[in-house]
């Protein structure tokens, strides 16, 4: 029996956290993967990227992407134990946006931003994920014990309640 979840609950472990790990691919085909962290604002994940990164240039040329959200997992008063982290993977579609496209709530969130960085000179962007079609999840909504039951643990909803 999939772990009982919901959307909404879903959607609630994702606007907890900040850190995910997006994969893309190159124009040669090649996956890529990095750490970033996000804000959720509207049903869409904003990142903050340099405007010349790898990770802008190659979603310019393919906006697919994936992302994994970790969520730690804890014995309490045990943390010796080490426990696998809980995850949600999600697929969507990543839009290249400038710091004037994006809203107030995203520059608040993602820090001051401007055309370029005061400090380094370098040129930012945004990158602004729709998810779409399911969650994928293992060890959200379960009790610690239920993620050694793969059957258990796992779980699959879909994006948009």
């Amino acid at each position: 029996m999939p772990a009982p979840i919901t959307t909404e609950l879903v959607w609630r472990e994702i606007e907890r956290r900040s850190f995910a790990v997006l994969s893309y691919v190159t124009p040669r085909g090649e996956a890529r993967s990095a750490g970033i962290v996000y804000v959720v604002v509207g049903g869409k994940l904003s990142i903050r990227v340099a405007a010349d990164s790898w990770k802008a240039k190659h979603i310019r040329r393919n906006p697919h992407v994936a992302l994994n959200v970790t969520i730690p997992k804890r014995v309490p008063l045990m943390p010796w134990i080490r426990i696998p982290q809980a995850t949600i993977a999600l697929e969507g579609t990543a839009r290249v946006l400038g710091a004037d496209e994006v809203g107030r709530e995203v520059l608040d969130a993602l820090g001051r931003a401007t055309a370029h960085e005061p400090e380094s000179g370098v040129a930012i962007c945004f990158l602004e994920v729709s998810p779409h079609g399911h969650f994928a999840t293992y060890g959200v909504g379960v009790p610690l014990l239920a993620m050694r039951d793969p059957t258990k643990a796992r779980g699959r909803v879909p994006v948009a309640a």
